[in-house]
């Protein structure tokens, strides 16, 4: 590897952080490549945190993103628990950057990959000094709630998005008696369109979930010794709890992007190569603010996502541009969530639709496929326990194929085979 300038240095030991330095070797990047992280763990996958993590059947050392051989013989440096307080800039977009223990590397390019935070609640009880109340983020989140949940009895999740009803399933599938406050009128109201979230609603309360929609919490009551008690509702009413997660989203760790300058609004802005606003640092996933890659009509300029897809497509188009090939492209954007018994899988993005068809089967009542359409054409599609839905959907939303409601709205016949008369009758 050539050695002979300091290379690329990568704020955030990340799921993109490593990509962008896996993406980088395979581009032929040889200069080196320094990963610095705040966590003292190996960068992990987050996403078992909520689920198969807190039961135990998946330890520490089965969440980590690679081997520490794969740091060595590809070699990235890689420095742990390590926050970066400073970072000096210079024209041409490199610098150095301090760290909290007094250590500074230089950089010849800058990545930021610090990810997000836990947006904190604002009532009484809902800090740190209450034991029994959580957040749901990190690897010693999760390592401290599966602690508490093994003792707990009666767990209240506040929140009812991604994180908070895979938690809430997970811990009513361990015994514990769970209620979801959500001071919405439905489900994951910001990510999923209303017949999928009744659908989900739905299956909660069937499995013994009590879900409390348009509920807002006033105070987590706290006892004499600092444990929590309860929780008390705008209502009046007074939810027993020896556990609270708080899931109420998270904020973007911007925070550097601001110190040096570069525009920042609901994260770092950048371009479609993940450029910031500065021409020269780099920005990637959860802390990126970046151009809509649904170019649909109706949809807004920008959007920042937080998905496991969104990292590993902004670090690829990102190590291109570090090498000195860039592009743009980059795939539909998806997500997923397991929810107890429901598997749920998004492709597209909802916003701006103006017309849906929903398919339900009543010979498997476990099942939904939502479809989202503006000016009749297909911008999105939710899935719950219809894998092949979704894998066809999103291969035809991916290669752009116009489908419109009357080509899907027969429910009598599978997905698959009305796009694949689609695709016959347009070739």
């Amino acid at each position: 590897m050539n050695s002979s300038h300091p290379g690329t240095l990568i704020v955030g030991a990340s799921q993109a952080g490593v990509q962008l330095a896996s993406s980088l070797r395979a581009e032929g990047y040889g200069p080196p490549i320094r990963i610095v992280g705040a966590e003292l763990h190996d960068p992990y996958h987050r996403p078992p945190l909520s689920k198969a993590f807190l039961t135990g059947e998946v330890s520490v050392a089965d969440l980590m993103l690679r081997n520490r051989e794969f740091y060595s013989e590809n070699a990235i440096d890689l420095v742990l628990g390590e926050r970066v307080v400073e970072i000096d800039m210079n024209g041409d977009g490199s610098g150095s950057i301090g760290t909290s223990l007094g250590a500074h590397h230089e950089f010849e390019h800058l990545v930021l990959s610090t990810g997000a935070r836990p947006r904190r609640l604002a009532i009484p009880g809902a800090d740190s000094r209450t034991r029994g109340v959580v957040y749901l983020r990190d690897v010693e989140h999760a390592l401290h709630m599966r602690e508490q949940l093994a003792r707990a009895q009666h767990v209240v999740v506040i929140g009812g998005g991604f994180v908070g009803l895979e938690a809430a399933a997970t811990a009513q599938a361990m015994g514990k008696n769970v209620t979801v406050v959500e001071v919405g009128r439905q489900l994951m109201g910001r990510a999923l369109g209303p017949h999928t979230s009744a659908f989900l609603l739905d299956a909660h309360r069937t499995a013994d979930i009590a879900v409390l929609l348009e509920t807002v919490p006033t105070e987590i009551l706290v006892s004499t010794s600092s444990d929590v008690i309860g929780v008390m509702l705008g209502s009046g009413q007074r939810l027993p709890a020896d556990l609270v997660l708080i899931g109420v989203g998270v904020l973007p760790r911007d925070e550097l992007g601001t110190a040096i300058g570069l525009d920042c609004d609901n994260g770092i802005l950048v371009d479609e190569h993940c450029v910031a606003s500065d021409g020269s640092t780099i920005a990637i996933g959860d802390c990126a603010n970046q151009p809509n890659p649904m170019t649909r009509p109706g949809l807004g300029d920008r959007v920042r996502l937080e998905s496991v897809d969104n990292a590993v497509e902004q670090a690829t188009v990102a190590a291109r541009t570090i090498a000195g090939k860039p592009s743009s492209l980059r795939g539909l954007p998806w997500f997923w969530s397991d929810q107890g018994k429901c598997k749920l899988q998004i492709t597209g993005l909802i916003e701006g639709y103006d017309q849906t068809v929903t398919r339900t089967d009543p010979a498997r009542p476990h099942r939904l496929t939502s479809l989202y359409f503006r000016e009749r054409m297909l911008i999105a599609a939710e899935c719950v326990n219809s894998p092949a839905d979704f894998l066809t959907l999103k291969s035809a939303l991916s290669s752009r194929m116009e489908l419109s409601p009357d080509d899907l709205s027969d429910v009598d016949v599978p997905i698959k085979k009305l796009v694949a008369s689609v695709g016959s009758t347009a070739g």
